[in-house]
Order: structure tokens, then sequence, then C-alpha cells
């Protein structure tokens, strides 16, 4: 459980460092200016959330709990990694209309991600109902 938990963290850092180059190609071609320690910072958040959903994705291979119990946890979880690390790192000014607007981004989001990966696992399920039945 460990060393798979390791592996999807390196395949988090793996895409936070792909999201990060596409950032920081975005403010070259922008010919933004940007100092070096708001980059670092912004990195810095992306490789920890990036080790945070790697590794969080274990969740979901627990099969005794449901589905909902599952997305529920991994939820509230995100939110609980997220928001301190956005409040700490500037992503989101203190405030209480500012949280509200973030945790509602962040709620849109991971809603955007649930239902495109719910798409594609239900699927997935359904060609591969439909290989067994022609065998």
């Amino acid at each position: 459980m460990i060393a798979e938990a390791f592996k999807r963290s390196i395949s988090g850092i793996a895409f936070a460092a792909l999201f990060t180059f596409i950032f920081i190609t975005v403010l070259l071609f922008t010919k933004t200016e940007a100092n070096v320690f708001e980059i670092w910072k912004g990195m810095f958040g992306a490789l920890i959330m990036g080790i945070y959903f790697g590794s969080a994705s274990l969740i979901f291979e627990n099969e005794r709990w449901s589905p909902l119990k599952q997305t529920i946890i991994h939820f509230f979880l995100s939110v609980t990694v997220w928001l301190p690390l956005a409040l700490l790192l500037g992503w989101v000014p203190v405030g209480l209309i500012p949280i509200a607007i973030g945790l509602g981004g962040f709620v849109f989001v991971y809603a955007v991600f649930w239902f495109v990966l719910q798409s594609y696992f239900s699927k997935v399920e359904k060609d591969l109902n439909e290989q067994i039945k022609r065998t």
C-alpha cells in the first residue's frame, strides 16, 4: 500500500510539473513579468496538490466503501488540503467573500472532474459488459 501511494504521488508530481510548465509557457508567450518567488510558490503548491491527489486516489480502491462514501471522503479531504494551502500561498485572499468564491470554484472544478471521470468509467464498464456478453 505504501509503495502504491508512493508511485501515485510520483505520478501526481509529474502532473504538477506538466501544469507548471504550461503555466510558465503561457507567461512566456504573453510576455507577463513574474517574480521567481511567486512562480516558486505556485510550483510548490502544485507539487503538494499533485502528491495529495496522486496518493488520495487510493481512497477509490477501498472496495468496502460505496462509491458515494469514497467520493465524500475524497472531497472533504481534498478541501482540507487545498483550502489551507490556497490561503497560505495567496491563491485565495483571506476574507469571507474570497474564501466563499474560492470554495465555489473548487467545488465547480471538482464536480467537472468527477463528472468526466464518472462518464469515462461508465463507458468502460458498458464496453466490458458488452465484451463479456459476446464471449
